[in-house]
């Protein structure tokens, strides 16, 4: 069996002639073919320059451990295939991933996903149901969106985290698991616990090994080999034949500051191959990044802070929470923000969601 290095290596192993690596001296990139072989997590890590390899290093050094791990980063980033990436290069391979959305449910639904319920515990639990740690027990539960779990179910994980028992709802008997967790946010857990909007105990217990994701606007070097990696990727998909990408489309990718990251490029490529003839990658134009809000003559002080809001929201690309987000550079609480934004009649576009 190949060891964690050599998974990790199968990652970076692009000959030094391949047009990745040359600079932009034709008019148009020729599309590699893929060296990827077989169907596995190590095909969604595309990417092999400065951070991302610090990052993989990460991920070997960690993965056959049983630490609890926090991956951080933007929306898009890539968290999941990270959480994946680990548990695959881990012993519990051949055990359950488990994976759960904290931001998904609510709080009395989110306890019985995780911890499960008795029949009867209360109403409409007509059957016994087993909850996501049982499911993972001797494997790896990947808890996505961790900020968002309310506080009042957070001691019951810290519980599962330092004890490894937990009661399910409605029932007196304790069960035992061995878990190893994976979280992730896209929030500053760090400053939300200083804001008691998270336990500190609890932050404190999910970051013994902390791995941040660095937004694709930080990854520029990787941009042109995920370009190349999608359209082959999105063109074999919907049997079409591109080979080649014209020199000015590839450098307004990388340009572009792609605030949704590296699930927005996909989104972007894959209507581009649908948009493509004859052999070349023509996507359609880049949306501008952000919009400018009409001037005001004889402003007043709501004007000022709506404008003020509004301008901290568009570079944020409406991410209000985390320690890139709008409520962060405008050096208020989330909380506030929301309510400052209320009041103002400010709502985010709809093509946006609020983090």
């Amino acid at each position: 069996m190949s060891t964690a290095s050599d998974a990790i290596m199968e990652l970076t192993r692009y000959p030094q002639s391949s047009p990745i690596n040359a600079p932009y001296l034709a008019d148009e990139r020729t599309v590699r073919k893929s060296e990827r072989t077989g169907s596995s997590f190590l095909d969604e890590i595309v990417g092999r320059r400065g951070s991302l390899r610090s990052i993989l290093s990460q991920v070997e050094a960690v993965a056959g451990t049983n630490t609890t791990i926090l991956i951080t980063g933007e929306t898009g980033t890539g968290k999941e295939v990270i959480a994946r990436a680990i548990h695959e290069l881990s012993p519990r391979r051949n055990r359950n991933l488990v994976k759960v959305n904290c931001a998904a449910m609510p709080a009395g639904l989110l306890e019985s996903e995780l911890f499960g319920h008795e029949r009867g515990a209360f109403t409409g639990a007509v059957n016994s149901h087993v909850g996501r740690f049982a499911l993972a027990d001797r494997g790896t539960l990947f808890l996505d969106e961790i900020g968002d779990m309310p506080l009042e179910l957070q001691p019951k994980l810290l519980r599962v985290l330092q004890e490894r028992e937990f009661e399910a709802v409605g029932s007196t008997r304790t069960t035992r698991v061995d878990v190893r967790v994976v979280a992730a946010t896209n929030q500053d857990l760090k400053r939300m616990a200083q804001d008691r909007e998270f336990r500190e105990d609890l932050y404190y217990r999910l970051n013994v090994f902390p791995i941040y994701l660095p937004p694709l606007r930080e990854r520029k070097a990787d941009i042109p080999e995920l370009v190349e990696y999608f359209v082959q990727q999105f063109a074999s998909s919907m049997d079409k034949s591109i080979e080649s990408i014209p020199q000015e489309t590839m450098r307004s990718l990388v340009r572009h500051p792609w605030p949704g990251n590296i699930r927005e490029l996909q989104n972007y490529i894959a209507r581009g191959v649908i948009l493509s003839n004859d052999g070349v990658f023509e996507p359609a134009p880049l949306e501008s990044y952000e919009q400018s809000e009409p001037e005001i003559s004889n402003p007043t002080l709501e004007d000022k802070v709506r404008s003020e809001i509004l301008a901290a929201c568009q570079r944020a690309n409406w991410k209000l929470g985390g320690q890139r987000g709008a409520a962060a550079r405008l050096g208020l609480k989330r909380t506030t923000l929301f309510y400052k934004m209320k009041r103002l009649g400010i709502a985010p576009p709809t093509d946006h969601c609020q983090d």
